[in-house]
Protein backbone atom coordinates (compact mmCIF):
# COMPACT_ATOMS: atom_id res chain seq x y z
CA UNK A 1 0.00 0.00 0.00
CA UNK A 2 1.42 3.33 -1.02
CA UNK A 3 2.25 5.53 2.00
CA UNK A 4 1.24 9.47 1.88
CA UNK A 5 3.54 12.14 2.29
CA UNK A 6 2.92 15.40 3.82
CA UNK A 7 3.91 18.47 2.01
CA UNK A 8 2.59 21.17 3.93
CA UNK A 9 5.99 23.06 5.98
CA UNK A 10 3.48 25.03 8.30
CA UNK A 11 2.49 21.74 10.35
CA UNK A 12 4.46 21.13 13.86
CA UNK A 13 6.47 18.24 14.15
CA UNK A 14 3.97 16.40 16.10
CA UNK A 15 0.80 17.10 14.41
CA UNK A 16 2.97 15.83 11.10
CA UNK A 17 3.26 12.70 13.04
CA UNK A 18 -0.08 12.23 14.26
CA UNK A 19 -1.25 13.53 10.67
CA UNK A 20 0.80 11.33 8.89
CA UNK A 21 -0.10 8.01 10.68
CA UNK A 22 -3.63 9.05 10.20
CA UNK A 23 -3.52 9.26 6.47
CA UNK A 24 -1.38 6.35 6.80
CA UNK A 25 -3.67 4.26 8.90
CA UNK A 26 -5.01 1.15 7.25
CA UNK A 27 -7.93 1.61 8.48
CA UNK A 28 -8.72 4.91 7.29
CA UNK A 29 -7.57 4.33 3.40
CA UNK A 30 -9.93 1.30 3.81
CA UNK A 31 -13.14 3.31 5.31
CA UNK A 32 -12.69 5.98 1.74
CA UNK A 33 -12.67 3.32 -0.28
CA UNK A 34 -15.84 1.77 0.95
CA UNK A 35 -17.82 4.42 2.06
CA UNK A 36 -17.64 4.27 5.68
CA UNK A 37 -17.42 7.62 7.58
CA UNK A 38 -14.60 6.95 9.96
CA UNK A 39 -12.25 3.99 10.89
CA UNK A 40 -14.45 2.90 13.64
CA UNK A 41 -16.57 1.60 11.37
CA UNK A 42 -14.49 -1.57 11.38
CA UNK A 43 -14.48 -1.95 14.97
CA UNK A 44 -17.85 -2.70 15.17
CA UNK A 45 -17.57 -5.03 12.13
CA UNK A 46 -14.89 -6.69 13.97
CA UNK A 47 -16.89 -6.64 16.69
CA UNK A 48 -20.49 -8.15 15.42
CA UNK A 49 -18.29 -11.00 13.42
CA UNK A 50 -17.60 -12.29 16.67
CA UNK A 51 -20.49 -12.21 18.62
CA UNK A 52 -23.20 -11.33 16.00
CA UNK A 53 -25.58 -9.30 17.67
CA UNK A 54 -26.28 -7.12 14.53
CA UNK A 55 -28.25 -9.39 12.31
CA UNK A 56 -30.72 -10.07 15.32
CA UNK A 57 -31.49 -6.96 16.22
CA UNK A 58 -34.88 -5.14 15.50
CA UNK A 59 -34.08 -1.88 17.44
CA UNK A 60 -31.02 -0.68 17.22
CA UNK A 61 -29.31 2.80 19.32
CA UNK A 62 -26.18 4.17 19.10
CA UNK A 63 -25.71 6.63 21.37
CA UNK A 64 -22.82 9.36 20.07
CA UNK A 65 -23.12 8.03 16.91
CA UNK A 66 -21.32 11.15 15.04
CA UNK A 67 -20.27 10.91 12.53
CA UNK A 68 -22.41 7.61 11.37
CA UNK A 69 -19.91 5.12 10.97
CA UNK A 70 -21.54 2.46 13.27
CA UNK A 71 -24.95 3.52 12.45
CA UNK A 72 -23.93 2.69 8.46
CA UNK A 73 -22.39 -0.96 9.95
CA UNK A 74 -25.83 -1.28 11.60
CA UNK A 75 -27.79 -0.49 8.47
CA UNK A 76 -25.58 -2.79 6.54
CA UNK A 77 -25.21 -6.29 9.39
CA UNK A 78 -28.98 -5.42 10.99
CA UNK A 79 -32.33 -7.03 9.71
CA UNK A 80 -33.80 -4.94 6.28
CA UNK A 81 -36.67 -3.64 8.52
CA UNK A 82 -34.75 -3.19 11.79
CA UNK A 83 -35.63 0.74 13.53
CA UNK A 84 -32.22 2.35 13.91
CA UNK A 85 -31.78 5.63 15.90
CA UNK A 86 -28.60 7.07 16.34
CA UNK A 87 -28.16 10.19 18.87
CA UNK A 88 -25.62 12.93 19.03
CA UNK A 89 -24.83 16.70 19.85
CA UNK A 90 -23.68 17.23 16.46
CA UNK A 91 -25.84 17.07 13.11
CA UNK A 92 -25.54 14.07 11.28
CA UNK A 93 -25.69 13.62 7.76
CA UNK A 94 -28.47 11.65 6.58
CA UNK A 95 -28.20 7.93 6.25
CA UNK A 96 -31.38 6.27 4.35
CA UNK A 97 -33.67 4.76 6.88
CA UNK A 98 -32.01 5.43 9.76
CA UNK A 99 -33.40 8.21 12.29
CA UNK A 100 -30.92 11.04 13.88
CA UNK A 101 -31.60 12.47 16.87
CA UNK A 102 -29.66 15.88 17.73
CA UNK A 103 -29.71 16.00 21.44
CA UNK A 104 -27.42 15.42 24.94
CA UNK A 105 -27.27 12.17 25.94
CA UNK A 106 -27.03 14.05 29.72
CA UNK A 107 -30.47 15.90 28.86
CA UNK A 108 -33.28 14.62 31.57
CA UNK A 109 -36.18 14.11 28.62
CA UNK A 110 -33.29 11.84 26.88
CA UNK A 111 -34.65 8.55 27.86
CA UNK A 112 -38.21 9.35 27.20
CA UNK A 113 -37.29 11.20 23.32
CA UNK A 114 -35.50 7.51 23.08
CA UNK A 115 -38.91 4.92 24.29
CA UNK A 116 -41.04 7.31 21.84
CA UNK A 117 -38.81 6.47 18.65
CA UNK A 118 -39.03 2.80 19.27
CA UNK A 119 -42.16 0.53 19.92
CA UNK A 120 -40.72 -1.72 21.83
CA UNK A 121 -37.35 -1.58 24.04
CA UNK A 122 -34.16 -2.00 22.23
CA UNK A 123 -32.52 -5.37 21.48
CA UNK A 124 -28.82 -3.90 20.64
CA UNK A 125 -27.67 -0.63 22.27
CA UNK A 126 -24.23 0.94 21.36
CA UNK A 127 -21.89 3.38 22.07
CA UNK A 128 -18.14 4.50 20.82
CA UNK A 129 -18.43 7.72 22.92
CA UNK A 130 -15.18 9.19 23.89
CA UNK A 131 -14.91 12.54 26.38
CA UNK A 132 -13.25 15.58 25.39
CA UNK A 133 -9.61 15.17 26.40
CA UNK A 134 -8.83 18.01 28.67
CA UNK A 135 -4.69 16.99 29.36
CA UNK A 136 -5.38 16.39 32.98
CA UNK A 137 -5.53 12.87 33.69
CA UNK A 138 -7.78 13.13 37.05
CA UNK A 139 -10.55 15.17 34.91
CA UNK A 140 -10.50 12.53 32.25
CA UNK A 141 -10.58 9.46 34.36
CA UNK A 142 -13.87 11.59 36.17
CA UNK A 143 -15.38 12.64 32.22
CA UNK A 144 -15.14 8.66 31.29
CA UNK A 145 -16.47 7.40 34.29
CA UNK A 146 -19.68 9.86 33.77
CA UNK A 147 -20.26 8.77 30.19
CA UNK A 148 -19.86 4.80 31.17
CA UNK A 149 -22.30 5.71 33.64
CA UNK A 150 -24.57 7.72 31.68
CA UNK A 151 -24.71 4.91 29.29
CA UNK A 152 -25.32 2.17 31.59
CA UNK A 153 -28.24 4.68 33.05
CA UNK A 154 -29.70 4.87 29.57
CA UNK A 155 -29.13 0.81 29.24
CA UNK A 156 -31.45 0.42 32.80
CA UNK A 157 -34.53 1.98 30.96
CA UNK A 158 -34.58 1.13 27.41
CA UNK A 159 -32.80 -1.91 26.85
CA UNK A 160 -34.89 -5.06 26.91
CA UNK A 161 -34.07 -7.98 28.88
CA UNK A 162 -31.47 -9.74 27.85
CA UNK A 163 -30.61 -7.19 25.21
CA UNK A 164 -26.91 -6.98 24.27
CA UNK A 165 -24.65 -3.72 25.19
CA UNK A 166 -21.89 -2.79 23.50
CA UNK A 167 -19.88 0.00 24.91
CA UNK A 168 -16.15 1.65 24.53
CA UNK A 169 -14.74 1.89 28.11
CA UNK A 170 -11.18 2.59 29.23
CA UNK A 171 -8.41 0.35 30.89
CA UNK A 172 -8.40 2.26 34.38
CA UNK A 173 -11.74 4.02 33.77
CA UNK A 174 -14.26 1.06 34.96
CA UNK A 175 -13.52 0.71 38.47
CA UNK A 176 -15.18 0.57 42.24
CA UNK A 177 -18.90 1.41 42.04
CA UNK A 178 -18.91 1.66 38.58
CA UNK A 179 -17.90 -1.96 38.21
CA UNK A 180 -20.40 -3.09 40.95
CA UNK A 181 -23.39 -1.07 38.84
CA UNK A 182 -22.03 -3.36 35.62
CA UNK A 183 -22.26 -6.25 37.14
CA UNK A 184 -25.76 -5.47 38.78
CA UNK A 185 -27.55 -4.74 35.78
CA UNK A 186 -25.58 -7.10 33.51
CA UNK A 187 -24.32 -10.43 32.87
CA UNK A 188 -22.07 -12.28 30.59
CA UNK A 189 -19.74 -9.27 30.79
CA UNK A 190 -17.18 -9.95 27.90
CA UNK A 191 -14.23 -7.18 27.10
CA UNK A 192 -13.44 -7.38 23.33
CA UNK A 193 -10.14 -5.04 22.11
CA UNK A 194 -10.86 -4.96 18.01
CA UNK A 195 -7.81 -5.20 15.79
CA UNK A 196 -8.97 -1.96 14.64
CA UNK A 197 -8.80 -0.20 17.57
CA UNK A 198 -4.85 1.15 17.78
CA UNK A 199 -2.53 -0.59 20.05
CA UNK A 200 -1.30 2.12 22.10
CA UNK A 201 -5.21 3.32 22.80
CA UNK A 202 -6.19 2.47 26.56
CA UNK A 203 -9.44 1.48 24.98
CA UNK A 204 -11.42 -1.10 25.13
CA UNK A 205 -15.09 -2.68 24.15
CA UNK A 206 -17.79 -3.83 26.68
CA UNK A 207 -19.94 -6.37 25.74
CA UNK A 208 -22.97 -7.29 27.60
CA UNK A 209 -26.45 -8.65 28.22
CA UNK A 210 -29.09 -7.06 30.56
CA UNK A 211 -30.49 -9.07 33.23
Amino acid sequence: MKKIKLKKKNISSNSSRWLQRHLNDEFVIKSKIEGYRSRSSYKLIEIEKKFNFLKNSQNILDLGCAPGGWLQVAKKFGPKNAKIVGIDLLKIEKIDNVVTIEKNIFDEDTEEIIQKNFTNKVELLMSDMSPNSSGNKKIDHLRIVSLIERVLEITKVVLKPKGFLISKIFQGGAQGDLIFKMKKDLSDIKYFKPRASRKESSETYLIAKKN
